[in-house]
């Protein structure tokens, strides 16, 4: 079945639709389809508009679309079992998608330890060769926390993997990039930075826009990373909202991933693009966080 979301089909501009309806992307069904236009991944926040659980259905359903334009995608935690949800689609569905996992850790130590106990469990229970990486935290360093502590969180995390035969699964942090480290590089199995460019102070174009992503990707890669790979955890475009002089309109957003999927592919840039449906559940939030997905919160046009 045609799955329609926000993200045309086209690379070219012209391709825009005035009205700034949702636009056919490309999938397997489309027979505009190609690989080369596919995402390299996408982050996946499974959670209902009301911010409930999704069940294994539903799930199922979202990450057959998904994996329509991509072939991996991002999770930020285990709760609402999402991971297991995720492992269970996928081989029951045969989807070709790799989980690049995540730990939550900005609620601390228990909570960190509780979503590793679940990581475990869930890998052990399904292939965890469909597992590809497992980010601790997001962002939690501009959130406050001490860059030793997150280093000590990562060691913990590896030490554990280890211990359970799960040590084939690289461990690292996923920090923006002005904020990572030689240090946190060093610690890490990767290097997976956020990098949003629609907060700059300033904005001339959308191609300038990705532009300073690839810039500030080979910034890491010559200051902080030492030769290890340098992969981005999320970059995007809201459709709505503000976040200063970037025009966030849904004719943008296509432009922008079309444009930086393009730069990425030339750069041979792996990365999640940011994120698969509008976050309608992140209610109280800025119109702007909500407002990312190339999918409409209901995965419909």
């Amino acid at each position: 079945m045609e799955t329609e979301s926000k993200v045309s089909s086209e690379e070219s501009s012209s391709d825009l639709s005035s009205s700034e309806s949702h636009e056919t992307i490309a999938t397997e069904n489309n027979p505009d389809y190609t690989a080369e236009r596919a995402l390299w991944g996408l982050t996946y926040s499974p959670y209902n508009t009301d911010g409930s659980c999704p069940d294994l259905a539903t799930v199922t359903s979202q990450l057959q679309k998904v994996a329509g334009v991509t072939s991996n995608i991002r999770l930020y935690s285990t709760d609402c079992s999402q991971l297991r949800n995720a492992l269970q689609a996928i081989s029951s569905s045969n989807l070709n998608l790799g989980i690049h996992a995540g730990l939550w850790i900005s609620d601390g130590e228990s909570r960190m330890q509780s979503d590793l106990d679940e990581f475990i469990a869930a890998a052990k229970q399904y292939d965890s060769s469909l597992i590809k990486g497992l980010s601790v935290g997001n962002e939690d360093l501009s959130k406050g926390m001490s860059e030793s502590t997150l280093i000590g969180y990562i060691n913990k995390v590896r030490a554990r993997l280890q211990s359970e035969g799960l040590g084939h699964i690289p461990v690292y942090a996923t920090e923006q990039d002005a904020l990572f480290s030689q240090s946190l590089a060093a610690a890490c199995d990767l290097v997976q930075i956020n990098v949003h460019t629609i907060f700059d102070s300033a904005f001339t174009s959308i191609d300038a826009s990705v532009q300073s992503v690839i810039n500030r990707v080979n910034t890491v890669k010559a200051n902080a990373a030492k030769g290890k790979l340098v992969r981005v955890g999320e970059t995007g475009w809201a459709s709505a909202g503000n976040t200063g002089p970037s025009p966030l309109t849904l004719a943008n957003e296509i432009l922008y991933v079309q444009k930086f999927r393009c730069a990425a592919r030339k750069s041979g840039l792996e990365y999640f693009y940011f994120e698969a449906k509008d976050a309608l559940w992140k209610q109280g939030q800025a119109v702007s966080e909500q407002n990312f997905g190339i999918f409409s919160a209901q995965y419909t046009p």
